[in-house]
């Protein structure tokens, strides 16, 4: 059984390339092995990931990154069984939402900035579907 978990969290320490390459090295090394994909959007302090796998080892991974000391305020935005993967192509590819045009974020929620913790589910959702049909997600796949 697939499932799909996207979840906000808030960074507890500064944004820094060395942080988010930390990260990201850490995804590419471990998730292929656990049948793991999805991307990583950032925006300030702000995470917004989305997590596809087996139920039992995205449980895992979602129960280790929300006692991990870098976040706080882990929040699942949305948690649903999957019969196939929207996020496959990635074993965690990245959207600096920095470097997005404005209006994208504004079709979607109140001001044009990422804020998943005022959106619903299927709209931050929906957002992370629109960066894929626009390119703006990068990073290693498979």
């Amino acid at each position: 059984m697939l499932v799909r978990l996207l979840y906000a969290s808030r960074s507890s320490q500064p944004h820094t390339a060395a942080l988010l390459e930390t990260i990201l090295a850490q995804s590419h090394a471990h998730n292929p092995a656990r049948g793991i994909t999805g991307i990583l959007c950032y925006s300030g302090d702000i995470f917004m990931q989305v997590l596809e796998g087996s139920r039992a080892e995205v449980s895992a991974l979602y129960n280790s990154i929300a006692k991990d000391p870098r976040h706080h305020d882990v929040e699942i935005l949305m948690l649903e069984e999957i019969s196939q993967r929207r996020f496959a192509g990635w074993t965690m590819g990245q959207v600096n939402l920095a470097k997005v045009n404005p209006s994208l974020l504004l079709r979607y929620s109140e001001k044009p900035q990422l804020d998943p913790f005022r959106l619903t589910g299927s709209c931050s959702l929906a957002l992370l579907e629109e960066l894929i049909a626009t390119a703006a997600i990068v990073g290693r796949n498979h």
